[in-house]
């Protein structure tokens, strides 16, 4: 079930990039793991892209309210970050949840270790489906692909957004819609509301409206993705964990997944929504013309697959791309939807966590990031 890598040397040195966008790729430790958050986001020269006049969201990804290896933000992820930016004069720093209709996120911040790191450093937390957010209508300055199509009476985003820094904190793992996930399809669970799986249809054109609509809200963005525990099969949830001891660091949302996608054993530029984006211009996902600093990842291929289905991601493209497509608006837009989220929370939180997922995190607590996550 396990893999893992090999340990990388200190061998990180910032290169000159031109035009090419840069991503800095460290190797790691449990022992290290904080300090090496702070190398790979000075790799990455973080600061020239996060203004500190603005506000900083960190925006977490929680894609289960339990703990699972390579599912959500861990918490040193979550605690290099902040301790980094606290130490660089970085003083307003907002840790942004979301849930979805699956998700409870107040549930995932504890179990996920976020709310320890949080208290730590005295953050508050903002909580996107729960008052005091607030959801304003927006206007997309950009040409929409299809957002302008599945919200023709207009869309929603927090008001909390708009004129501030973000850092999306993702994980690398597989996806059994989009292939894998990463920092573009992070900003899915913040811009849009618990009506975000309209879009699951179009979800690879959706992820590039989401980040045109990020480039004209934010002034700052930027990415630290986490491979310490990556993930590998039906993901996000039911997925198979590997160690794989690995940061992820850049300001280009399209190159850092391309890099990811690639060290997965992808080729980038075959996953729709980044070829999408790079022929958008809106990033880099040729990994010939990124700059990649750090570790040499020539040589690295995970052979990840995302080829496999749950039961309900079986069930799910039926509706979406299948023989059932002409139902979707009845069965996920009307008031019989509840039964589509009831059957993915049985599945998931009451056959799969309890009869194959609870082994496999035991397993992965007996391992150095299972006794550092325990530690928290």
């Amino acid at each position: 079930m396990t893999t893992t890598a090999n340990q990388g040397q200190d061998n990180t040195s910032i290169a000159t990039s031109g035009t090419k966008p840069t991503v800095a790729v460290l190797y790691t430790r449990p022992d290290t793991v904080i300090k090496d958050v702070e190398r790979a986001m000075l790799l990455a020269d973080y600061e020239s892209h996060l203004p500190k006049t603005n506000p900083t969201l960190l925006k977490i990804n929680i894609s289960w309210q339990h703990y699972y290896p390579a599912c959500s933000t861990t918490p040193w992820q979550l605690e290099g970050v902040i301790k980094t930016l606290r130490e660089n004069d970085y003083d307003k720093l907002i840790p942004t949840h979301n849930g979805t209709v699956v998700v409870d996120p107040i549930e995932g911040a504890l179990q996920n270790k976020h709310k320890s790191v949080e208290d730590k450093y005295g953050l508050k937390s903002v909580f996107l489906d729960f008052p005091p957010s607030k959801w304003i209508p927006y206007t997309p300055k950009s040409k929409m692909l299809v957002l302008d199509d599945i919200f023709p009476e207009g869309f929603k985003i927090p008001d909390i957004f708009n004129g501030k820094n973000i850092i999306h904190l993702p994980t690398m793992k597989t996806h059994v819609f989009t292939t894998m996930t990463g920092a573009m399809k992070n900003a899915f669970g913040g811009l849009l509301n618990r009506k975000r799986h309209w879009t699951h249809s179009v979800i690879h054109e959706t992820l590039v409206d989401l980040l045109n609509i990020q480039k004209e809200l934010h002034p700052g963005i930027f990415a630290v993705t986490d491979g310490t525990f990556a993930g590998d099969g039906p993901g996000p949830r039911a997925m198979r964990w590997h160690e794989k001891n690995v940061l992820l660091a850049g300001a280009d949302q399209v190159a850092i997944d391309a890099v990811s996608a690639t060290m997965m054993g992808f080729d980038p530029m075959s996953i729709k929504f980044i070829r999408l984006a790079h022929e958008a211009g809106l990033g880099c996902g040729d990994i010939s013309n990124i700059n990649i600093v750090g570790e040499n990842i020539d040589e690295v291929n995970w052979g990840f697959k995302s080829s496999q289905n749950t039961l309900a991601s079986r069930g799910q493209k039926l509706i979406y791309w299948g023989p059932l497509k002409p139902l979707e608006n009845m069965l996920l837009r009307s008031p019989i939807a509840p039964w589509a989220f009831l059957a993915s929370n049985i599945y998931h939180n009451g056959y799969w966590l309890p009869f194959i997922g609870r082994n496999r995190v035991k397993a992965a607590m007996q391992t150095g990031w299972g006794k550092l996550f325990q530690s928290y």
